[in-house]
C-alpha cells in the first residue's frame, strides 16, 4: 500500500480525537480526500484504556461548554445509529465521609451549577428538600439535568446502600454516564470512510512548510521503509500520546506533561455492586487495610513503604456492561506524578490489591474479595495533558505552521471531548466561525500574562 499523492486534509492518529477530527471533516463538512495516519490500529494506542465515561460537571466553565456540546453530538448520535454505542446517562456520584468534605463538596456543587452544568438540587432529609428524578437506567435519556445533592445519611444509605454507613455527603451529578468507546469509534471511521475519507498504515515522519504554511506531510510504513510524501494544505496533530513529537515535526513545542493510569477489569461474581450504581467517585483520602503481615513486608521496602500511608482521594468505580453481567472497572490512581510515555507500558504487580482496598473503604462489602479469587486484568495508559489539565484544540503555529491544528492535551477525558474538540479542529481546518468559549483551548493562551499569573497562584497547577 503506497501512500497517496494528494490530501485534502492529512490527519495523524487514528485514536478517539483523530476519529472524530475525521468524521467532522468528511462527513459533517463533506472535505474531499481526508486521510488517516497512524502505524497502530485504530483506537488502541490510548482510546481504549479509558473509563468510557462522560460529564458535563467540570470546575471550569469552558470545560463545562465543551463538554455540553460533545454530549449534544453524543445524543445525536445515538438516535441516528439506534444507540450503537450503548450510550447511558447513568450519572456520577461523589461521596465523602467527611463533615469538611461535605462542605467542600456543597461549595464546588454549587460553583459549578452556576458556572452551567445545570441547577443544583438539595436534599437535606425531612420534608421540604427538593424531589429526585430517578435515572432511566441504562438508557441515553435525561430525565434530568444537574445534580442532586444528599446531605442526609439515612437518604443517603436508603439511595445508594453500597456506599459507607460513614458516608455523609453524595452528589449524584446528571449529566454524565458512560458508553462503549470502541463502539463510537468505530461508528466514527466507517461513517468516515463511507465519506470518502481513507486510512494509510504508516506513522508521520515530516511536515513540510513552505512561506509558513504546511504544503506536505511525509510518511512510512516502519522503521527504514522508505518516507513517502503527501502533498496536502492542511494537517490535524491528534497523535494522543505523540502529540508533542508531531508538532515538533512542524518547529511547534507543546507544554505536555504524562501520568500512567491504570484501570482493573474485575469479576463481580458475588455481585457486590448494584447494576444500576452511578461511577462512584470517593472524595475522602484513603489509609488501605492492610493486614499485619502485609504491613510488615511493605515496610521493608523502600518501594513499597508509602502504601502504608494515606493515600490521596480518587477511588472510583462503576458496574460495566448490562443487568446480566458481573463486570465492574476499577480504578484509583494513588501516584500521578509525570512520566516518560513508555510503551509497553508497566503496571506494578501491587496496584490491583492496592485498588481493591481503596474501593472496599467506599463500598466496604467489596471487602470480601480481599480473601483472594480470581486474577483480574489490569490495563492503562497515558493521561497526555497540559499543566492545567485544559486540551489544546487549535492552530498549530498561525503565523509559523498556517494549515496546522493541534487536537491533544485531553488527558483523562478523551472519549467524552472527543466529538466537540473534532468539531473544533475541523471548523479552524475549515476557517469556520467557532464558539467564544474554543479560545480557551488554543496554544496562544500561554502569551496571557494574566493567564500564566493564574496557573502561579493555582496550587495544583489547574484551573
Amino acid at each position: 500500500m503506497t501512500a497517496p499523492h494528494g490530501a485534502g486534509v492529512v490527519v495523524c492518529g487514528a485514536g478517539i480525537a483523530g476519529l472524530a477530527t475525521a468524521w467532522h471533516l468528511a462527513v459533517r463538512r463533506g472535505v474531499a480526500d481526508v486521510v488517516i495516519v497512524d502505524d497502530q490500529p485504530p483506537l488502541t494506542v490510548t482510546s481504549d484504556k479509558s473509563t468510557e465515561c462522560y460529564r458535563n460537571w467540570w470546575p471550569d466553565r469552558p470545560m463545562v461548554e465543551l463538554m455540553n456540546r460533545s454530549i449534544e453530538l453524543f445524543d445525536e448520535l445515538a438516535a441516528a445509529s439506534g444507540n450503537a454505542f450503548a450510550l447511558n446517562r447513568n450519572g456520577y456520584l461523589f461521596a465523602t465521609a467527611s463533615r469538611a468534605g461535605a462542605a467542600a463538596l456543597e461549595r464546588e456543587a454549587r460553583a459549578i451549577a452556576a458556572g452551567g452544568a445545570g441547577p443544583l438540587r438539595v436534599h437535606p432529609g425531612g420534608p421540604g428538600g427538593a424531589p429526585w428524578v430517578e435515572p432511566r437506567w441504562d438508557r441515553p435519556e435525561a430525565t434530568a439535568d444537574g445534580a442532586d445533592l444528599f446531605l442526609d445519611a439515612g437518604e443517603i444509605r436508603r439511595r445508594f446502600p453500597v456506599l459507607a454507613a460513614d458516608t455523609v455527603a453524595a452528589l449524584h451529578t446528571r449529566r454524565c454516564g458512560w458508553l462503549s468507546a470502541q463502539q463510537l469509534g468505530m461508528l466514527l471511521l466507517e461513517q468516515a470512510l463511507a465519506a470518502g475519507a481513507r486510512r494509510f498504515e504508516g506513522r508521520v515522519v515530516g511536515v513540510e512548510l513552505a512561506d509558513g504554511a504546511v504544503v506536505a506531510v511525509r510518511v512510512a510504513r516502519g522503521a527504514g521503509a522508505p518516507v513517502e510524501r503527501i502533498a496536502t494544505p492542511a494537517f490535524a496533530d491528534a497523535g494522543g500520546p505523540w502529540a508533542g513529537e508531531v508538532a515538533r515535526l512542524a518547529g511547534v513545542e507543546l507544554p505536555l506533561l504524562h501520568e500512567l493510569h491504570c484501570k482493573v477489569f474485575f469479576d463481580d461474581e458475588r455481585r457486590v455492586l448494584p447494576r444500576e450504581l452511578p461511577l462512584v467517585c470517593w472524595r475522602d483520602p484513603v489509609t488501605v487495610d492492610w493486614s499485619p503481615e502485609e504491613r510488615e513486608g511493605l515496610a521493608e521496602d523502600p518501594a513499597t513503604r508509602a502504601l502504608l500511608d494515606e493515600l490521596p482521594a480518587g477511588v472510583h468505580f462503576r458496574p460495566e456492561g448490562g443487568r446480566e453481567s458481573r463486570s465492574a472497572i476499577l480504578l484509583w490512581n494513588y501516584h500521578c506524578d509525570p512520566v516518560e510515555a513508555r510503551f509497553p507500558i508497566s503496571i506494578d504487580p501491587l496496584h490491583f490489591q492496592v485498588v481493591l482496598r481503596g474501593v472496599a473503604r467506599a463500598a466496604p462489602a467489596f471487602a470480601v474479595y480481599q480473601a483472594g479469587g480470581r486474577v483480574p486484568y489490569v490495563d492503562g495508559g497515558y493521561y497526555t495533558k497540559t499543566r492545567e489539565n485544559r486540551p489544546l484544540i487549535g492552530p498549530l503555529d498561525p503565523e509559523g505552521a498556517r494549515g496546522a491544528v493541534v487536537v491533544g492535551a485531553l488527558s483523562g477525558f478523551g472519549i467524552m471531548a472527543a466529538p466537540a474538540a473534532g468539531e473544533l479542529a475541523a471548523a479552524y481546518l475549515a476557517g469556520d466561525p467557532v464558539p467564544p468559549w474554543a479560545a480557551a483551548f488554543r496554544l496562544e493562551r500561554y502569551d496571557d500574562p494574566a493567564y500564566r499569573a493564574a496557573l502561579l497562584a493555582s496550587a495544583s497547577g489547574q484551573l
